[in-house]
């Protein structure tokens, strides 16, 4: 049985501090992880993602692995093979993101990984928690926090290994800091219609309003009010 796993990334602006986040099905539970860096791309933290959650576990492992990148999962499936034949070159010149792709043929190599694309922020709750946990590790990037990402030196057991002794679990990122914000039961209603249409949980639908109400600004926010009000009267 494979595990499901969700890895996002991304950058804001690109190139500029960016982001990764992974969600992992396991049997016992779901774990996250994210982490992000000052200075970086969006298709590195597509693939620092990606190399995280596979290497999170044992070689061996039997792993589906869901993207919305279509640079991770095509790199990974069909054009890694042709770039090692010509010494990790294209046709125009060296392969970009050189280190990272080899690594991630590394990890992908010595684990039983099947690739999905899923179109993103369309209510996957997989990949709208992993894009989340993207924004999170780039905001902890820009305040100076550290989170270093799980690597291959303490994976997650694989099942045909269960009966052997294992290395230490990785340890699992600490759930994100939270604010609890009341809200009038009509409004709590409301919010629970829009985020069912959408196919996302409420909690998620909250948290990507404020970050757009955050993203626009207070003139933003009444110029987008405005510009309600008028369609609504037309």
């Amino acid at each position: 049985m494979r595990t499901i796993v969700y890895a996002d990334g991304g950058c804001d602006p690109n190139p500029g501090p960016g982001g990764w986040g992974v969600v992992i099905r396991a049997e016992d539970g779901t774990v996250e992880l994210c982490g992000g860096e000052r200075a970086t791309t969006n298709n590195r933290m597509e693939l620092t993602a990606a190399i995280s959650a596979l290497e999170y576990f044992a070689p061996g492992s039997a792993i589906e692995m869901r993207c919305d990148s279509q640079y991770v999962v095509k790199s990974a499936t069909e054009w890694m093979r042709g770039w090692k034949a010509r010494g990790w070159r294209t046709a125009t010149g060296p392969v970009k993101n050189i280190d990272l792709m080899q690594r991630l043929d590394a990890a992908a190599s010595a684990r039983d990984v099947r690739w999905t694309w899923v179109r993103g922020h369309t209510g996957e709750v997989g990949n709208e928690r992993a894009d989340r946990l993207a924004a999170q590790g780039r905001r902890e990037a820009l305040s100076g926090v550290s989170r270093p990402a799980p690597s291959a030196e303490s994976p997650m057991p694989a099942a045909a290994d269960a009966a052997a002794p294992q290395p230490p679990a990785p340890v699992q990122a600490p759930p994100p800091r939270t604010t609890q914000v009341p809200v009038a039961l009509s409004l709590g209603l409301d919010i629970s219609l829009a985020a069912k249409r959408l196919g996302i949980t409420p909690q998620a639908f909250v948290e990507d309003a404020i970050r757009l109400s955050l993203d626009l600004g207070p003139e933003g926010v009444a110029r987008a009010r405005a510009g309600l009000r008028t369609a609504k009267a037309g």
